[in-house]
């Protein structure tokens, strides 16, 4: 009997490894062992491949069948080789042909009655089936996802009967997905919702243009998620690349990916109960968590001293490096995690300290204890600190005299100053390097001395000092200026309000 050759793919982080199936039928007595570090819902598929091939009208052959899933030391887990075990059987005992079979990767789960469902991970199969030059048979749910990937030719297929008809030349597999069409110019959530609070609208334009974090700090029911949430709509949107990685971790997630999210940054806002595994991911598997999943966009903690002081501080390092390796007995997981934090909190306990009703009667050791829940070195690499106060009823009813701008306008400048920052150096001014940040972000005589002497006073960190630098330089691109004048400078320092000394 001939061996059976088909290629599929694994996965590993937001990789998809190739697996190559191997299937081989000889005499003996009948019976099918599985090789090649297999997890359970492995094991399990030959039952499922068993009902599928016998309900499809193939004889399930009586013999001794032997599967090895290679490379061997690498994991195999979930439902996603059912397809190409199912053809590597058909194929090895002369049901369908086995010479196309090298051209082609196939992947996808079957149902006892033969139809293929659909897998997580998607889109990094596609990625990878067209750098290694062959052509995709997958579950037809699955490719509108898988289409994203430009110049990968996809067979999507509905049944495992359509599958080996394609191979036995029978029928053609529609392999033209309708291009996916969205409306750049949509946006839900619109700036001109929110009244007054025209400063702290400054604060999230600045942020949009440059990817800084900002904190907001106010009192409840003041517009602080109501802000954080229309964050998206004017930030530009992702880039091919960007699309594709983003697009590319929310596909192996357990909530996989909505095709109409495509280019869209994405927004994350996990609860204040939220574990340090569910925010940078985890599981024998390792799978990414929110820090990932807010990749190239936003993650929301709202009532950020709730958070478990654990749980904030595994933030620390991926807010500098962009990404988080996660490390297990067996394997280890790399993923992209370069997201901008947004978080808000109540001044004090009672959340109404400084509110012109006096109804807060925290002492000062209360409040101190309840910002103190938020480390120092948390709080250093929050570029902006704003305070989000009551506005008047009357502008809350009537909204401001002049009308209140619209998220559409607010994004044309943040659009062109990010061009101005990408023309510039290639890159957000908040991933500046510090060679970079001394090349771009150069001070006059008198810019330095204003710096210098904020330094000092307010004891601020080194780290403090280049996050400054690099929110001037994004303010001067939002006033279309070359160089950072001192009122570019004032502001940024005017930012840091929170970690100061005195």
């Amino acid at each position: 009997m001939p061996l059976a050759v088909v290629y599929s793919r694994g996965r590993s982080g937001i990789d998809a490894p190739l697996v190559t199936v191997e299937v081989h039928v000889s005499n003996g007595l009948p019976s099918l062992s599985m090789v090649g570090l297999p997890e359970t819902a492995v094991k399990e598929s030959k039952d499922r491949v068993y009902g599928a091939i016998i309900n499809s009208n193939f004889k399930f052959p009586a013999q001794r069948i032997t599967i090895n899933l290679a490379p061997a030391d690498l994991p195999k887990e979930g439902g996603r080789f059912d397809l190409a075990i199912a053809l590597g059987i058909l194929a090895a005992s002369g049901q369908i042909p086995i010479k196309y079979l090298s051209e082609y990767e196939c992947i996808g789960e079957l149902s006892l009655g033969g139809e293929l469902r659909s897998i997580n991970g998607a889109l990094p199969v596609a990625l990878h089936t067209k750098q290694a030059g062959r052509k995709l048979i997958l579950p037809h749910d699955n490719a509108p996802e898988a289409a994203l990937i430009k110049q990968v030719q996809l067979f999507p297929a509905q049944h495992l009967l359509d599958v080996c008809a394609y191979l036995n030349g029978q029928k053609q597999l529609k392999s033209e997905i309708p291009a996916l069409v969205f409306d750049e110019d949509e946006i839900s959530l619109d700036f001109s919702d929110v009244h007054g609070q025209y400063h702290v609208k400054r604060a999230f334009e600045i942020a949009a243009a440059g990817a800084h974090n900002l904190l907001m700090l106010g009192p409840p029911g003041t517009g602080k998620s109501m802000l954080a949430a229309r964050l998206s709509g004017i930030s530009p949107l992702l880039s091919e690349k960007q699309a594709q990685e983003t697009a590319a971790i929310a596909s192996i997630s357990n909530s996989g990916f909505d095709v109409k999210n495509w280019c869209k940054p994405p927004f994350r806002a996990p609860h204040h109960t939220a574990s340090a595994a569910a925010l940078v991911g985890g599981g024998s598997n390792p799978k990414p968590g929110e820090i990932s999943l807010a990749h190239n966009g936003t993650l929301f903690l709202d009532e950020l001293p709730e958070f478990e002081r654990r749980v904030l501080e595994v933030l620390r390092e991926p807010l500098e490096s962009g990404h988080i390796t996660i490390s297990r007995a067996n394997r280890q997981a790399d993923f992209p995690a370069r997201f901008q934090l947004i978080a808000a909190m109540n001044p004090c306990p009672c959340g109404y300290l400084g509110d012109a009703s006096g109804r807060c009667h925290c002492t000062s050791e209360q409040v101190k204890r309840y910002r103190n829940k938020i480390s120092g070195p948390l709080l250093d690499r929050i570029d902006m600190h704003i305070e989000v106060p009551r506005i008047p009823h009357e502008v809350l009813r009537k909204g401001s005299p002049q009308g209140e701008e619209s998220s559409h306008q607010i994004r044309e400048r943040v659009i062109a100053a990010r061009n101005l920052a990408l023309n510039r150096s290639g890159k957000s001014n908040t991933h500046l390097t510090t060679n970079e940040i001394t090349k771009f972000c150069n001070l006059s005589e008198e810019g330095n001395q204003l710096l210098e002497q904020a330094m000092n006073r307010f004891g601020l960190s080194h780290r403090a000092y280049h996050r400054i630098l690099k929110l001037a330089r994004t303010i001067a691109d939002l006033s279309q200026s070359t160089t950072i004048d001192i009122s570019h400078l004032s502001e940024a320092i005017s930012y840091r309000k929170l970690d100061r000394t005195v």
